[in-house]
């Protein structure tokens, strides 16, 4: 029997791990894709709002020459991490299933990528899942067109094409900017009356000076009703706009899937469907089920980071340590 097996292996995950590795529980990660996937799913020349040291985990020294760390250096940084610290990880295993058992342990019930089912026993259970598979849908008609996607990767795809951005965030800043670098025509659909407060501060003055200059369309108050494969139907407040479109970035955000929890009991709370926990432990109420990174925030995706994730480890070890 495993004494933890910890779900998920991005920062957070990883981070749960190395702390229970040192304090003797030799846990198992299953990570459904690869260590970090999340962060390889970001645009490819994103970089970071955080510093290095910020980001780091285990204790692991994260060293760049740039002041905000690039995607492709956050990639190696944490499988280097991954690899140095010993954890034991199995990569491309996705867990389907936790099942306590009437003696309080649990059962772990995987799939490994050749579709095989595996079941571990342990007596405890560390869920890290991260959110970046689930977006933030729109419910519109020609949302499942294959012109449009939730995930912007770079701008070289949309050469010469018009291209409407549904979303006002950093996400849709940047996608808009970079587009621009690619000679194609981005126009922004925004439900907000203003540009958003969680803008980057040293970002905002070059996009507004795109839009005032014409380079960048902006709708603000505006919201998408429709899409079909050569147009988006937007309400504005002038009325409805049919606007050319080539392709649509459906840059709306992400949110944690809260059906893997609740099948293992955890109680979903209120309508921001925050998983319930003891934030000194990262307990559930289910004992011996805990929650590390942003799988424990609400429907708000941003309520937790990389920052303050890394932290969740130490306080799950201390739990267990405590219980023994």
């Amino acid at each position: 029997m495993e004494e933890v097996i910890v779900i998920g292996a991005g920062p957070c995950g990883l981070a749960a791990a190395i702390e229970l590795e040192r304090a003797g529980m030799h846990p198992l990660v299953l990570e459904k894709n690869v260590v970090a996937h999340s962060i390889y799913l970001y645009p490819t020349y994103m970089q970071f709002f955080s510093t290095p040291e910020l980001l780091e985990i285990g204790g692991y020294p994260f060293t760049t020459p740039n002041e905000k760390p690039s995607r492709l250096e956050a990639l190696t940084y944490y499988r280097t991490v991954a690899r140095h610290s010993r954890v034991r990880l199995q990569p491309y295993e996705k867990a389907t299933a936790v099942n306590r058992q009437q003696d309080g342990t649990f059962l772990v019930v995987s799939t490994d990528r050749f579709g095989e089912s595996r079941s571990y026993p342990t007596k405890s259970v560390v869920v890290a899942t991260g959110y970046f598979d689930h977006p933030n849908l729109l419910g519109i008609p020609g949302e499942e067109l294959p012109h449009v996607t939730h995930f912007y990767r770079e701008a070289h795809p949309y050469t010469g094409m018009k291209v409407c951005i549904i979303g006002g965030n950093n996400s849709a800043i940047d996608a808009a900017l970079d587009l621009l670098k690619a000679d194609a025509e981005p126009t922004i659909v925004y439900r907000g009356g203003s540009y958003s407060a969680n803008i980057k501060p040293w970002v905002l003055p070059v996009f507004e000076s795109m839009v005032n200059k014409g380079r960048i369309r902006m709708l603000f108050s505006s919201r998408v009703e429709a899409i079909t494969p050569r147009t988006v139907a937007v309400r504005t407040p002038q009325g409805m706009e049919q606007l050319d479109s080539d392709f649509v970035l459906a840059l709306t955000g992400f949110r944690a899937s809260r059906k893997f929890l609740a099948d293992m009991g955890i109680h979903i709370m209120g309508d921001g469907e925050i998983p319930q926990f003891d934030p000194e432990t990262m307990e559930t109420n289910i004992p011996g089920l805990y929650l590390a990174g942003v799988v424990a925030a609400g429907q708000n995706a941003n309520e937790i980071f990389i920052e303050t994730g890394r932290h969740h480890g130490k306080l799950i070890v201390q739990s267990l340590l405590a219980r023994r």
